[in-house]
């Protein structure tokens, strides 16, 4: 089964974006926070600027590829280290991590690499770490109706590391069970034992 999916409500789209007038921002906000633009490498850093964020705002659309459940499988599946990058809807500074993101199949299975594209999908934008395991988990219930879902997220939020309290090394876990791996112990013990988040 293939359906286009695009991304979430409120992400911004490549074709609501006007890079021309946030080149233009980049630069009197630099100019206004007395950043000096005349030198050769700095001239083009309002251009590097708004296109970095454009990448990091913009998620990319992409197929869901599901297939049927033919031998049955009743077993965890699970993708660990699922490279994160975000940014923090308070202050628009980077978030970087990783999600460990498994489920229990019903009828259909997805294809693993999927996994990560709906990582990428809910991480590209404005976002909180709660939001976006939570948005993870349920897509992937919605979708796939498997018999349990669950989403560990890792990660490092620049806002809280590099300003204000300075909590250099700081990592901030989260996590969304769903179905028997919210319901049974012994589903749930298994599964944030291989994320490793038990031992956290």
């Amino acid at each position: 089964m293939h359906n286009a999916v695009q991304a979430p409500r409120g992400r911004a789209m490549a074709n609501t974006r006007d890079l021309a007038a946030a080149e233009e921002a980049a630069a009197d906000l630099l100019r206004a926070l007395g950043v000096p633009l005349d030198s050769e490498s700095l001239r083009d850093t309002p251009r590097r600027m708004a296109q970095a964020y454009a990448e990091l705002l913009t998620p990319r659309a992409f197929k869901v590829t599901s297939f049927p459940n033919d031998e049955c499988y009743d077993e965890l599946v699970l993708v660990r280290n699922i490279p994160i990058k975000s940014v923090c809807e308070h202050h628009m500074l980077p978030v970087v991590g990783v999600a460990h993101v498994g489920y229990l199949p019903g009828e259909r299975i997805l294809g693993l690499s999927k996994l990560a594209r709906v990582v990428e999908m809910f991480a590209h934008g404005p976002q909180v770490q709660e939001r976006l395991t939570k948005q993870i988990a349920d897509w992937l219930h919605t979708q796939l109706t498997p018999r349990g879902v669950g989403v560990v997220i890792e990660a490092e939020h620049l806002c809280m590391t590099l300003r204000g309290v300075q909590a250099i090394g700081s990592r901030t876990l989260t996590s969304t069970l769903l179905g028997s791996l919210r319901k049974d112990p012994r589903s749930r013990g298994e599964f944030l034992a291989l994320t490793g988040a038990a031992s956290r």
